[in-house]
């Protein structure tokens, strides 16, 4: 009985006296039976830096903290002004609802000092009773 090595040599054979021995043909799976590929979907992206810098434990200035919570205050009374502005005016427009809803979102987070948190709180509550007379909330 001869024991043959992956290269058709015998195990301990001179190099010169090879046998090459007869080796199936290589051939692909049927694609028939290759499972169906899903669709990968992307990961949800954080809604602002705010979010990032909470999931990253990241402790940021007091001032910076103030001053963007200053300005997302302006940006809510902007777009109620806006709403108020369309009502009155009698064209009331459905993005500005949405730029509502957006606004509501984004005072939720502390900005460290407590008065400003009431007033912040105060625009979100009107906020919020604005989108509940619209129907969004």
């Amino acid at each position: 009985m001869r024991i043959y090595g992956p290269n058709g040599t015998t195990l301990g054979s001179p190099a010169g006296t090879t046998r090459k021995t007869s080796s199936s043909s290589f051939s692909l799976p049927d694609a028939a039976s290759t499972p169906e590929a899903r669709p990968v979907n992307a990961p949800k992206a954080a809604a602002n830096i705010d979010a990032l810098l909470a999931m990253q434990g990241i402790e940021e200035d007091p001032v910076e903290r103030r001053k963007r919570s200053v300005a997302r205050g302006k940006g809510a009374l902007d777009v109620l002004d806006d709403l108020k502005i369309g009502l009155l005016s009698g064209s009331f427009d459905a993005s500005t609802v949405s730029r509502l809803r957006d606004a509501a979102a984004n005072l939720k987070s502390s900005s460290g000092d407590p008065g400003l948190d009431a007033v912040l709180s105060e625009i979100e509550l009107r906020v919020e009773v604005e989108l509940a007379k619209a129907g969004q909330c």
